[in-house]
């Protein structure tokens, strides 16, 4: 790993990251600006090699569990919606559980993944609402998909996005989220204001998983 190369923050681009943690693996900065911790860059695998990792993911369209896990994100976006409204969700994996999901309440959902599902078309549509369930972990460039997702949303459009926070008080050092080497970028709750501040979006953040951004009507 080439540590003498401090990378910019690949979220807000500064400049000036600032070493966070360090283990057998691999090398984490922070930015000050964002209060994103990040991998640095020269420890992403392949994209062979995040595929084949994925290919281990156990998400069976069939299994409670797993639809229980979903409904951190399906209900606080369904109790926002309106009835009949139409939907993207961005990193569906394999089997695309949370489209199903949103269909049996009524509403229509397209899905998109790099791996499994890689039409560009539908970047093309507007929508009501976008969902992205542990999936922004995984982005080598952060901004560059969710600014592409905001400007995919209609006025008044909900963004909603599940992934493990960096609370405060968090071991870092002993966190599962970290073990897992395609996920890069860890999001802290002041991460997801300085993106509200960004798209000039009221923000909800729920648990310590879940945030759903508003995209102001008159936008």
């Amino acid at each position: 790993m080439n540590t003498e190369t401090s990378p910019h923050c690949p979220l807000c681009s500064h400049n000036e990251p600032v070493p966070f943690h360090k283990d057998s693996v691999r090398e984490y900065l922070h930015c000050s600006v964002c209060d994103l911790v990040f991998a640095h860059p020269d420890s992403y695998l392949t994209r062979d090699e995040e595929y084949k990792r994925y290919e281990f993911h156990e998400n069976n369209v069939e299994d409670p569990h797993y639809r229980h896990f979903l409904q951190k994100m399906s209900e606080p976006m369904l109790n926002r919606v309106a009835a009949n409204s139409n939907g993207l969700d961005f990193g569906s994996g394999p089997g695309p559980l949370l489209k199903l999901m949103f269909e049996e309440q009524g509403h229509t959902m397209s899905h998109y993944d790099s791996f499994y599902t890689p039409g560009q078309e539908v970047f093309k549509e507007k929508y009501a609402f976008i969902t992205a369930t542990e999936v922004v972990e995984h982005l080598h460039k952060p901004l560059v998909e969710l600014d592409r997702l905001w400007s995919c949303l209609h006025s008044g459009g909900y963004l909603g996005i599940m992934t493990s926070l960096r609370v405060p008080n968090l071991n870092f050092s002993k966190w599962h989220y970290i073990k897992d080497e395609t996920h890069v970028v860890f999001f802290a709750p002041q991460t997801l204001a300085w993106l509200a501040t960004r798209w000039n979006a009221a923000i909800e953040i729920i648990g310590d998983s879940v945030v759903i951004f508003q995209k102001a009507s008159q936008e």
